[in-house]
């Protein structure tokens, strides 16, 4: 029984684990003060049209320059951070976002980790309970008689 109750309690910290590191991972910093820095927040979350894999903030491409440009200016503008974003939605479609919303099929991309490492947690679980219940915990007397002849084995002669 303690073994279960080991597993348990290893479970338990893992889960904690996990959710202490979502609960750090996601909790906001500071907020920019500066155009500078709400352009670069805002360009950080933009994917450049040129060179793919990097967002506008990162692209050394003159088009993402341009689209910095863009970002400062309508900042300057007074438009809220949501308004500059959708506009660069409204010009390129959904796919100018590094992270898709989370809405509709882009919440596919945000809930198979999820259900992953909770499928993975209970199909573990199930064989570790499944295992200690076939085995009783304990040795039979043929694995004792096994164990205890290479023991003797093991003796150094005194």
């Amino acid at each position: 029984m303690s073994g279960r109750r080991g597993s348990l309690l290893l479970l338990g910290v893992a889960f904690a684990v996990v959710g202490l590191a979502a609960l750090f991972a996601s909790g906001e910093s500071e907020r920019p003060t500066t155009i500078d820095d709400r352009a670069h927040e805002i360009a950080s979350g933009l994917r450049c049209p040129v060179c793919q894999n990097l967002s506008v903030a990162d692209s050394p491409s003159r088009l993402a320059g341009e689209m910095l440009d863009e970002i400062e200016t309508q900042l300057r503008a007074g438009r809220a951070p949501e308004q500059v974003r959708a506009f660069f939605v409204q010009r390129y479609g959904e796919w100018i976002l590094l992270a898709p919303t989370r809405r509709g099929l882009n919440l596919l991309p945000w809930l198979v980790p999820v259900i992953g490492v909770l499928a993975g947690t209970a199909i573990w679980a199930s064989l570790v309970r499944h295992r200690v219940a076939s085995d009783g915990g304990s040795a039979t007397s043929s694995e004792r008689s096994r164990i205890e002849r290479e023991l003797r084995g093991l003796e150094e002669p005194g």
